[in-house]
């Protein structure tokens, strides 16, 4: 895997050259269910090798379970211990647990000595999200190994919205030179499950009335969602993007296509809120690099405008 920044979003976006996920491994092939059989759940039952835990200890509701072709080390997943889907809207439980891996993440690296350690997590839900499975689970990515090989100026781009003023009115954070629509919200240290719920739901209905121009579904609480959107969290902040694409496409030479299928087809998912993306043919990575303009437009293809100040205080 190699890495390279964008010259004008040097600051925000990381591309990273990832050729295993064009021949990405999908494990030893399964008796055939037949046609409308279920596909395999990776999230029930886990393999012994990859369970890291179950949580909480009395009465747990979710497993910790390793990814088994991780691109970035110690990736982990955080999935619900029975079925739940993947497009319905997150509960209390998941937002708590997920905080809990968080804080525990951080709080684990002060005891070892090894100075402050962070945790990014992220969420994609629906069909232009970047899911790839069904049964409910967030994803975890040591924030330190994102940045591992890269030059200082990258960090996390969720850092860098919670470092902007909020919209008056809104309660809103959003950085102006991301050409998708985005909103972020500041976290109350030590956040209780009601708490990280009612800041889940309000940065739901943003996405929600970005995405369809209304505030038709506002009062939603549970159920499927209905729209696509990627979800991130650290620590101390929450941020949500509604996704109108799951890829955009970029011109590449045609001999790109000869080695990887695809190619110049990039597809995107939660990391996009971390300010790193990840391409499977090294003639994406150069373009990319290469040219801030297509950089740009992959950004503003998977997502929708960024809605204006007042249209925001509307929210």
């Amino acid at each position: 895997m190699q890495l390279g920044l964008s010259e004008s979003l040097s600051s925000l976006y990381q591309v990273r050259y990832c050729p295993a996920l064009a021949k990405k491994p999908t494990g030893a092939p399964k008796p055939d269910k037949g046609p409308g059989g279920p596909k395999p759940d990776p999230f029930q039952d886990p393999s012994p090798d990859l369970l890291l835990a179950q949580i909480p200890r009395e009465n747990p509701s979710h497993v910790l379970v390793l990814n088994k072709f991780p691109v970035i080390p110690n990736h982990f997943i955080l999935a619900t211990k029975a079925w739940q889907s993947q497009t319905d809207l997150l509960d209390k439980e998941d937002l708590e647990a997920a905080y809990a891996c968080i804080k525990a993440w951080a709080e684990g690296s002060h005891a070892e000595g090894q100075g402050s350690k962070k945790l990014f997590a992220f969420f994609n839900s629906g069909d232009e999200s970047g899911a790839s499975q069904p049964h409910r689970h967030l994803q975890f990515l040591p924030v330190e190994a994102m940045a591992q090989g890269d030059s200082q100026n990258w960090q996390p781009l969720i850092d860098a919205v919670a470092r902007q003023p909020t919209s008056s009115g809104s309660g809103y954070q959003h950085l102006a030179q991301v050409p998708f629509a985005h909103f972020a919200r500041p976290l109350p240290s030590n956040p209780s499950s009601e708490t990280l719920h009612q800041i889940y739901l309000s940065l739901y209905r943003a996405a929600v009335a970005t995405a369809k121009g209304d505030l038709s579904d506002a009062g939603q609480v549970t159920g499927p969602a209905t729209i696509s959107y990627n979800l991130a969290m650290t620590e101390t902040t929450m941020m949500i993007c509604p996704r109108r694409s799951e890829s955009a496409r970029i011109l590449v030479d045609s001999t790109a296509s000869v080695d990887v299928a695809e190619a110049g087809v990039v597809a995107l998912n939660g990391t996009v809120l971390a300010g790193t993306l990840m391409v499977k043919a090294e003639a994406e990575w150069d373009e990319l690099r290469r040219n801030p303009t297509s950089l740009h437009n992959v950004l503003a293809a998977i997502g929708y405008p960024q809605p204006d100040s007042r249209e925001v205080s509307l929210l």
